[in-house]
């Protein structure tokens, strides 16, 4: 059986000592710590006693350590640092992974299905990187990105069909005719039309419903498709986008479909990656979850 004069103190104790001997003041270390200014004040108390030495002197509105309680709390600094730092061996750093999207895919369909990615993938850190401007994959050191394009990609390139564009018109339930699910084409002299850089409105009006963009629409005009959606959310007028960066604001009943026609579009989402990824194992893993996240 071990002496008494072995035995270590309560670990509690030593925590409040060493955190309040770097503030001096108990109150701080509480903050710290996430107890009560009492707790800490009781645990010093009781270290002190179990010790036999008094570790601090106590100043009218703050604490000086003591010559044996500054010795004291400089070793159990250290010992704390080696214990966090061998618990911080037992536990892999993430993998730290770059995805460039742009800013309405990030806010449309990133953002919501994060929460089921680090579920998936707890090993994995994802960072975000929204921007309308290519990336280089190189030069931003950017592991994965989804982009909307006409045309191929580099040779150095591999693409990943995410989602076929299907370009629809939504806006608030509240402003469908009485009675009706969708706005009647001969009221779009009435309508304000949310356009965005794409500027799809004249092409859907030919295509979809079959009559020239009416030349004296009302219109508001977005640098970003995401601002554009939310105006329509809104009730500010009737916006045209991909379906699938509308689809979670319809089965939320923010949205609804306009008119009962859509328009294919050229612009098709990809999931692009370098063809020599620099983190082969979680870049694909990373690929495979935005494949599988698109099927409802």
């Amino acid at each position: 059986m071990k002496s008494s004069s072995h035995r270590l103190p309560p670990l509690n104790a030593l925590r409040a000592f060493e955190a309040s001997a770097r503030h001096l003041n108990f109150r701080l270390a509480a903050e710290e710590l996430g107890v009560t200014q009492a707790a800490v004040a009781q645990h010093v108390r009781g270290l002190e006693a179990d010790l036999g030495i008094r570790l601090f002197e106590r100043l009218p509105r703050s604490l000086a350590l003591t010559a044996p309680g500054r010795s004291y709390a400089a070793q159990l600094r250290r010992a704390f640092e080696v214990m966090n730092e061998a618990t911080a061996a037992l536990r892999p750093e993430p993998e730290r992974l770059t995805i460039s999207v742009t800013p309405t895919f990030a806010s449309k369909w990133l953002l919501p299905r994060l929460p089921a990615f680090a579920e998936a993938h707890p090993g994995i850190e994802l960072r975000i990187l929204a921007t309308e401007s290519l990336s280089n994959f190189q030069s931003d050191g950017v592991d994965i990105a989804v982009r909307q394009s006409r045309t191929g990609f580099g040779p150095g390139l591999v693409a990943d069909l995410l989602f076929e564009q299907e370009v629809v018109a939504v806006c608030s339930p509240a402003m469908l005719d009485d009675g009706s699910r969708e706005i009647r084409a001969s009221s779009l002299d009435r309508l304000t039309f949310l356009s965005d850089a794409h500027d799809l409105w004249p092409e859907f009006t030919e295509r979809v419903l079959g009559q020239a963009f009416p030349a004296s629409a009302r219109q508001m005009r977005f640098s970003q498709t995401s601002l554009a959606i939310d105006a329509a959310a809104a009730g500010q007028g009737i916006a045209v986008a991909s379906r699938f960066l509308v689809t979670s604001d319809i089965e939320a009943g923010r949205l609804v479909q306009a008119f009962p026609d859509t328009m294919d579009g050229v612009l098709n989402a990809y999931v692009v990656t370098l063809r020599r990824s620099r983190r082969p194992v979680p870049t694909a893993a990373v690929r495979e979850w935005l494949l599988d996240a698109r099927r409802p």
